[in-house]
């Protein structure tokens, strides 16, 4: 029997536009099977989490408009499960007004928040993981992060700097120093060096007492905005209350609002190997290669002196490729890219200008 205080919050609102063109503002990409296995992201997330948290406490966080892709590729969630934002307003408001709901219906959860669209090798280890974040969440005060153990001294993520010398009754808990900006490269490599720095995944564990308290302590107007609506929540009249206050929330990220203003902030440096699926390129490293390093995904491909491609297209479509050296090669309906792996990170910027001078439609 799973645990009826364990709860999941899984965030499901971004719309990944560097993974343009087959992640759109309609159909963003965790609603995608990026790798090719059968199943979209987000049905992966679910699956994961539903190891160790019932089915029905595991509640998706997204965007109005993605309503019913949600229903549609989790058939067996119920409309109690789907926290819809009206508006976009980043991950503190969001987290803060789905804890609420949960701290109504059940005050002794304790919870973990994940993003929808990351990949996860090792999902025993990720449970296990989970499991001693809620053991000592549910007897401790705590605010707690899964870390990643840095590969290499990476500029696209933030970092967590753990204290090496005190040490808790829970081996793997280490308490947090500070949360670190993304760095530039000589900082980063400093960081491995220390040894005591981990990426910061976004990934979290509380119990909604703690995270709940947080937010009343270090964001008071947040905090009262929500709790103004406590009455309805989980009622008939949830919905005209959000629609009426949500616009009205400070856009801020949950790091900002609480993790960095909090005191009583712990990581567990995660034993599973990781990726934020965050671009073409970490797909690329994801994904297993033919003998000239090309990583393909439904295509059928003939490839002649080309290698270190990423190349993805409709099932089964032929794609010859010939003297293309690390290059991305997306065919997606009206849009075909084919645009250096190097360059990945201006993804962004050629997206709008394709909506500049072609529609938004495309975007």
């Amino acid at each position: 029997m799973k645990n009826k205080n364990y709860y999941a919050i899984l965030m499901a609102g971004g719309v990944g536009s560097r993974f343009w063109p087959v992640s759109t503002q309609n159909f963003p990409k965790q609603f995608h099977d990026m790798l090719g296995t059968g199943d979209t992201l987000i049905q992966k997330t679910f699956n994961r989490l539903a190891k160790l948290i019932p089915q029905e406490n595991i509640f998706i966080l997204t965007n109005e408009r993605y309503n019913d892709l949600v229903f549609e590729q989790l058939p067996s969630v119920t409309k109690r499960q789907v926290v819809l934002e009206p508006a976009m307003r980043n991950t503190a408001p969001c987290i803060l007004y789905a804890s609420l709901k949960i701290q109504k219906e059940n005050e002794n959860a304790v919870m973990i928040v994940a993003p929808s669209d990351h990949w996860i090798e090792d999902e025993d280890a990720f449970s296990n993981n989970v499991q001693t974040a809620f053991d000592y969440c549910e007897s401790n005060d705590a605010l707690m992060t899964l870390g990643i153990t840095p590969t290499f001294p990476n500029t696209g993520y933030g970092y967590i700097e753990f204290d090496k010398e005190r040490s808790l009754s829970v081996a793997e808990v280490k308490p947090v120093n500070q949360f670190r900006e993304k760095p530039d490269y000589e900082t980063a490599k400093s960081f491995l060096v220390l040894g005591n720095f981990l990426w910061n995944a976004g990934i979290f564990m509380w119990s909604v007492k703690s995270v709940v308290a947080a937010f009343q302590r270090n964001q008071p107007e947040l905090y009262q905005l929500f709790e103004s609506g406590y009455n309805v929540y989980n009622t008939d009249s949830e919905d005209d209350f959000i629609k009426d206050n949500y616009p009205k929330a400070e856009n801020i990220s949950v790091d900002y609002a609480l993790m960095e203003k909090s005191n009583n902030v712990y990581v567990i440096p995660a034993t599973f190997d990781w990726n934020d699926l965050g671009t073409w390129g970490s797909l690329y490293d994801k994904l297993e290669k033919d003998s000239d390093a090309n990583a393909v995904v439904n295509a059928r491909i003939l490839a002649d002196d080309s290698s270190g491609n990423m190349i993805r297209s409709k099932k089964d479509k032929i794609v010859v490729v010939d003297g293309l050296k690390d290059y991305i090669i997306v065919d997606k309906d009206e849009v075909l890219l084919i645009f250096p792996k190097a360059k990945e990170q201006d993804i962004k910027k050629v997206l709008q200008n394709v909506k500049a001078n072609f529609g938004e439609e495309y975007g």
